[in-house]
């Protein structure tokens, strides 16, 4: 079983008061994520046998517009950022010398998963859970910048939210 740490950071307190205990249901995420992939998917660029660090921002759009346009040049805010390591040059050799896997962070912006989760019709809770398993999935290695990448990507996250009683986020 993989050993991992999600540490949480709340910028935005309407996250709390929107999802009930949503750190656990963020180690419940992260938990079945892992659990899925490491049976699931070639991941030979991470040592398991390490406890993987993840930080993890519930944010909002202001913070993620600045990062949004810092790092990608995109100015408007955005649902998830992921900054993977692993995207890294020097990932793999600092990876060595430590006894844990720093993967990445994760930040998630309150006011665009509401309006998305709004728009589509669905429920806070299963959009968060989505975006937070895009992110992770981001943080292990996988995008979807082309058709083929972003087919697998989806596959994965269909699966691993069927794991958690949610439907596949791609159907209409």
């Amino acid at each position: 079983m993989i050993s991992f740490e999600l540490g949480i950071n709340v910028d935005d307190d309407r996250w709390l008061d929107a999802l009930a205990n949503i750190e656990t249901l963020s180690e419940n995420v992260a938990n079945t994520a892992f659990n899925y992939m490491e049976l699931n998917a070639d991941l030979s660029s991470i040592d398991f046998d390490k406890p993987l660090l993840i930080g993890l921002s519930l944010s909002n759009d202001d913070i993620v517009h600045k990062y949004n346009k810092e790092f990608r040049g995109i100015d408007r805010p955005t649902n998830v950022l992921s900054f993977a390591n692993m995207d890294d040059d020097d990932f793999t050799s600092e990876a060595e010398l430590y006894d844990e896997v720093e993967l990445g962070d994760i930040i998630i912006a309150y006011e665009t998963t509401q309006r998305e989760a709004d728009e589509k019709h669905i429920s806070l809770h299963d959009h968060y859970c989505h975006l937070l398993v895009h992110g992770l999935l981001h943080l292990m290695g996988y995008d979807h910048q082309l058709d083929a990448e972003a087919e697998v990507m989806e596959g994965h996250e269909i699966n691993i939210l069927k794991e958690l009683n949610i439907p596949n986020p791609y159907t209409e």
